[in-house]
């Protein structure tokens, strides 16, 4: 197996060979993935102190992943900075790899490369990749009594959304806010044939995360909408739909999470309208306003 050169690839290595790693190493490559800008710029002894994970395991890591050492694998997450040194520009992330921002304060061209970059992530959402999971998703709706929606920070607007399409297209369902400090009483209400669909993205806020190991203890199908199964959430779910939006200095689109929201709530409508048990009329769906 060649060697992943840029950092896509390195996320795709990671992910291929998870199952293999130990639970160190997993912890590690995790923070690989999380703190690209901290592994390019920092020794591994510096970055065992921030992660609070032995400066060997990175070492051990790097050698799984067929690299010589931490150095070579160091230099993937060097490579970008370094094709941007000596300039003002930014990068703006996306599933294809990076798009030069050239001027930062040039409006236009933010939205240009931008609109761009969302364009490279829909693409790639296109191609159907995710199908599977999709439908996945769909069958565990189906199933489930009530459906349950959480997502925090920026998550917030996709799992709003979601609520709100999935209870218009018939389909009983909670938003979990969090309002008021009563998150865990929240979550406690899901019951096990229940189902919990969380959206949670880089750095994934922890109150997402700790409501999706609460509901998983208790039982709770759990389907993650997120950019990696390596995700503190994608490692517990029971199906993972992997979305990667375009992103510039901390500026996440949510353009695809949107439309893994508007696919799931569409496709629950019309595999219900379909089903001899379906509730919904063509006339319905037409005034759905979602």
């Amino acid at each position: 197996m060649a060697l992943p050169e840029t950092l896509p690839e390195l996320r795709d290595c990671i992910a291929a060979q998870h199952e293999q790693l130990t639970g160190r190493l997993r912890d590690a490559a995790r923070f690989l993935i999380d703190n690209p800008h901290e592994i390019a710029l920092n020794t591994v002894a510096e970055l065992g102190k921030r992660s609070s994970i032995a400066p060997s395991a990175y070492i051990r890591l790097a050698q799984a992943l067929g690299f010589a050492g931490f150095k070579d694998l160091q230099r993937v997450f060097r490579a970008p900075l370094q094709q941007a040194a000596d300039t003002h520009s930014e990068r703006i992330r996306h599933f294809g790899g990076e798009t030069l921002l050239e001027d930062p304060s040039d409006v236009g061209g933010i939205l240009r490369e931008f609109s761009q970059a969302n364009i490279v992530s829909l693409e790639h959402l296109a191609e159907g990749g995710e199908q599977a999971n999709i439908e996945a998703a769909i069958v565990h709706l189906q199933g489930a009594r009530t459906t349950f929606v959480i997502g925090m920070r920026r998550a917030f607007p996709v799992a709003a959304y979601l609520s709100y399409a999935l209870s218009r297209v018939g389909r009983r369902t909670v938003h979990i806010s969090g309002a008021g400090g009563t998150l865990p009483e929240q979550v406690s209400a899901i019951a096990d044939d229940d189902l919990l669909i969380a959206v949670s993205f880089p750095p994934y806020a922890n109150d997402t995360v700790e409501a999706c190991r609460q509901a998983t203890q208790a039982g709770v199908t759990l389907v993650a909408i997120t950019d990696s199964v390596l995700s503190p959430i994608g490692q517990i779910a029971d199906t993972v739909i992997e979305v990667n939006d375009a992103e510039l200095l901390g500026f996440r689109s949510l353009t695809a999470s949107f439309c893994i929201a508007q696919t799931l709530a569409m496709g629950l409508a019309f595999s219900e309208r379909q089903s001899d048990s379906g509730t919904l009329s063509h006339d319905r769906l037409e005034d759905i306003d979602c």
